[in-house]
């Protein structure tokens, strides 16, 4: 927590908690990690970092390591989400990355879906959710709908303003703390903390969904401003009395 503007936001996120304090609430929080495939230095500082806090890792099933289960053993409150297959682009040159486009057929993608939480199932067992959490955050509308026919139960993007009618447990992150445009370096503390507590007040009035305040890091890229975030992100919701981490997909273990 460097710098005077630094100290303003990480305050202004305590007297948002203070808030949901004196209301008698808990804010929950969650914590999605995308792109794990193997173990590494970058993943243990990961695990090490959340102090056994619930992670939800976004595993890619095309790419993952036999050596992963087994390193997770020693990180109870890791579980495991469904990245994508391939994490490959299937979107035409002149859109956005996303590797299930409506111009994709979808019995094909549905097919690579549910091969991919076979997959996951037979890797992870009870530690995997059958929740898909689509590359880049992109999912075409017309597979919400049916992403059930695949064995999915579950969803997470990113701050997706309209969802289409699924069934699915749909839960959202809500701070991105990469600068994907830009520096593709930490976000800086005002923005993650600014999206942080923004969702939160917005929660607490009740202007949006009251879903869990959902984090959203990419251990593989992160750089030091990203792990000093982390570490005091994760010291500030442990000393205050009104947060709490939570695994917003427990219902959907495989159990």
């Amino acid at each position: 927590m460097q710098g005077d503007r630094d100290r303003e936001d990480w305050d202004a996120l305590v007297q948002e908690l203070d808030h949901w304090r004196r209301a008698g609430r808990t804010a929950r929080f969650w914590w999605r990690d995308d792109d794990a495939t193997r173990p590494g230095p970058k993943l243990r500082r990961l695990l090490d970092t959340a102090q056994g806090a619930p992670m939800s890792l976004a595993v890619i099933p095309a790419s993952v390591s036999g050596l992963l289960p087994g390193f997770l053993d020693a990180f109870p409150g890791a579980t495991v989400l469904q990245h994508g297959f391939e994490h490959t682009n299937r979107a035409p040159a002149d859109r956005k990355k996303c590797e299930f486009p409506d111009t994709r057929d979808e019995a094909d993608a549905l097919q690579q879906i549910d091969a991919g939480r076979v997959l996951m199932a037979d890797h992870f067992g009870p530690r995997f959710r059958p929740v898909l959490v689509p590359p880049w955050n992109r999912i075409a509308d017309g597979y919400p709908p049916r992403l059930s026919e695949a064995g999915i139960r579950g969803l997470s993007t990113y701050r997706r303003k309209m969802r289409p009618e699924s069934g699915l447990r749909w839960i959202d992150t809500h701070c991105d703390i990469i600068a994907w445009r830009s520096t593709r370096g930490f976000v800086g503390a005002g923005t993650a903390l600014g999206q942080i507590t923004g969702h939160l007040t917005a929660r607490r009035t009740g202007e949006i969904l009251d879903e869990p305040t959902g984090l959203m890091t990419h251990h593989i890229v992160h750089d030091d401003e990203c792990w000093q975030f982390l570490e005091s992100f994760v010291t500030v919701l442990a000393d205050h009395p009104a947060a709490a981490w939570c695994d917003p997909f427990e219902a959907l273990s495989m159990v």
